[in-house]
């Protein structure tokens, strides 16, 4: 499969992964490649698939961000996304509008994708597709399955007979779950969680860093690491919440990013990040809002509300 010589291929019985020679931290990723014996899906084409290195009979979007369509304009066959998020694969304008920017970021943002990904305006051919949708490649299926969170579409795949569960942007780093999206959910993220969860599988790819995981077991390990990110976060917000904060002082305080770091998105995804979370934490009666229109944590003759059981919970 000649694609960039910094790719490494790696087989896992009929899936093939071109694992990124940058470790896959973003804006590069690892592409997923299922031979079939009547046809080839790949998924998430990333920066460094250059050209189509397989004659793909179809493409599948796990969700509309750059990094993940960044090696589309490379295939001249079908392509697919879920419905709720092929009109970002459709149009680079609806993509950038779900990052929810100011105008200023909207610019800077724009500029960074034009620099970084050369993409064209969008790939209006896009099709959409739902939870259950399978590819039929002949000895081998694909299985889409709605994970939505991080965007409102975004999906993973279950593939078989391998027994391999593509799980795209549950990425399991360090960093931690991203839900800074106008369409993320950190409830419908912790859904999704759960849902795969459940699947057992032989192994479990993702788009970022981690690449593919050996067995159930140590997936679920991982996935318990990485879901713990958001009770850190949430437990965070609450201790500076111990006088009142309007939203630009919890952006300026950083429940995401390092205050080091410099992108022109970061200020976009900590709002979003920190307005989800505080709908959590007054739904549940552990912040208040002021009539300033600013938030403090509620306090209780044993102390300040903490974050308990319940923050898992994802119906109120």
């Amino acid at each position: 499969m000649g694609t960039s010589s910094n790719i490494r291929e790696t087989r896992f019985d009929g899936v093939t992964v071109l694992m990124s020679g940058h470790g896959g931290a973003f804006p590069y990723g690892n592409t997923v490649v299922v031979n079939g014996s009547q046809a080839r899906l790949v998924i998430d084409p990333s920066l460094e698939v250059d050209h189509d290195p397989v004659g793909a009979d179809a493409v599948m979007i796990s969700h509309a961000h750059e990094d993940h369509i960044a090696g589309l304009k490379h295939f001249a066959c079908d392509k697919y996304a879920h419905h709720r998020d092929v009109d970002g694969v459709r149009s680079l304008q609806v993509l950038l509008d779900g990052y929810g920017l100011t105008s200023e970021e909207l610019d800077a943002v724009d500029a960074q994708i034009s620099e970084q990904f050369a993409l064209p305006d969008g790939f209006p051919e896009a099709i959409g597709v739902g939870d259950g949708h399978v590819f039929d490649l002949g000895d081998a299926s694909a299985t889409v399955i709605h994970l939505p969170g991080h965007t409102a579409g975004h999906c993973g795949v279950l593939i078989e007979p391998a027994g391999f569960l593509y799980v795209a942007d549950i990425d399991l780093t360090s960093f931690g779950p991203m839900y800074g999206d106008v369409g993320s959910s950190v409830d419908d993220f912790l859904t999704s969680i759960e849902r795969v969860r459940t699947i057992d599988a032989r192994w479990y790819g993702t788009f970022h860093q981690k690449g593919v995981i050996d067995g159930a077991a140590e997936f679920r390990r991982r996935l318990d690491d990485y879901t713990a990110v958001i009770l850190r976060r949430e437990e965070r917000l609450l201790e500076f919440l111990d006088r009142p904060r309007a939203i630009p002082d919890i952006v300026a305080h950083r429940l995401v990013y390092r205050p080091h770091v410099e992108l022109p998105f970061v200020d976009a995804v900590e709002r979003r990040t920190a307005q989800l979370h505080l709908d959590r934490l007054v739904a549940h009666d552990q912040v208040i809002t002021t009539d300033g229109g600013e938030f403090i944590r509620r306090w209780t003759r044993s102390g300040p509300a903490r974050p308990g059981p319940s923050r898992w919970s994802t119906s109120f």
